[in-house]
Parts: C-alpha cells; structure tokens; sequence
C-alpha cells in the first residue's frame, strides 16, 4: 500500500498563512486600523503600526483609549478565530483554498468586552495576544494583553466572552 508523500513545509506554511491572511483581510476595520498579524506555528501576535489617527491626547500624546480598546478585540476574535480555524485546518475539516477564494468562516460575537488600561499607550508601535481560557461549541473566553516595548509592561488588558458562530459540516 503506497502512502501520499507528505507537503514540504514551506508549501504549508504558505497555504496556513494565506488562510490567516484571508481572514484578517475579510473585516474592514482591521484594516482601517492597520493592524497586522505574525504567525509563529498556531501563536499569533497582533501588530498595531502607530499611526497618527491613533492620537486621543495631542498632549501627552497618548493612543486613543478607543484604539487600544479596539485593538484588544480585534485580537480577541481573531485569535478565537485562529485557534478553531487551526483546529479544523489541521483535521481536513476546512479547506485552506476556500478560505482563500473568500469563503470565510463566521467570526465569533461579542457578548461583553471588559479593557483594564493599564497606562498610557505611547505613540509607537502595540502589540498583543490572546490566550483562549474556554472555547465550546457555544460560547468562550479570552483574556488578551497588549505591549508596547517590553513584553513584560503591559499597557491594557482585557477580558471578552464571546458567542461561538455554529460550526460548518
């Protein structure tokens, strides 16, 4: 019996990131925001470019609280979103190439987003994760935090709890 000769990484990888690709493109404020996603295996980290419009307090100056609050369900959802897609990706369930071709899957629904600022976001570059702390069929919870220079000073954090989209097949 002849097995099917395994994918080289790289072409993987390529199908895994155009995947995330399409989902993160596929929400129009993302990329009002500008705001970008690394992958590194199933983990990603948001990236929000400083931009001007981000401005709250020409004073200090310091990000709007908007923004960062924005940020932080940005990568809530699309984190939730990442780690189900993973799972289904991984399991045949879902095909990367439709996901492509623009068959997104339903993003999760907030039910309420609780954000700690923690201090004054700088004007420069954020960044953030999520950890997924409970995902069923129905709902979730997700806690993210959000740096800037040092991973370790997070300057917002925050708490959401989400309705899970029913699942395809």
């Amino acid at each position: 019996m002849a097995h099917k000769k395994p994918e080289p990484v790289q072409v993987i990888k390529q199908r895994r990131d155009a995947a995330l690709a399409a989902l993160v493109h596929g929400v129009p404020y993302i990329n009002y925001m500008g705001i970008e996603f690394e992958r590194r295996g199933d983990e990603l980290t948001a990236i929000m470019p400083f931009d001007e419009k981000l401005i709250g307090n020409p004073l200090l100056p310091a990000l709007h609280g908007g923004a960062t609050s924005g940020f932080l369900e940005v990568t809530a959802v699309i984190g939730l979103s990442w780690a189900v897609l993973w799972d289904e990706i991984q399991s045949g369930e879902q095909v990367v190439e439709e996901i492509v071709r623009g068959h997104l899957p339903r993003l999760p629904k907030t039910i309420d987003f609780t954000v700690d600022y923690l201090r004054s976001g700088l004007p420069r570059d954020a960044y953030a994760r999520a950890k997924v702390n409970r995902s069923g069929r129905r709902y979730a919870s997700v806690h993210v935090e959000a740096w800037q220079d040092n991973r370790n000073r997070a300057y917002a954090q925050a708490t959401g709890h989400f309705l899970m989209p029913p699942r395809h097949g």
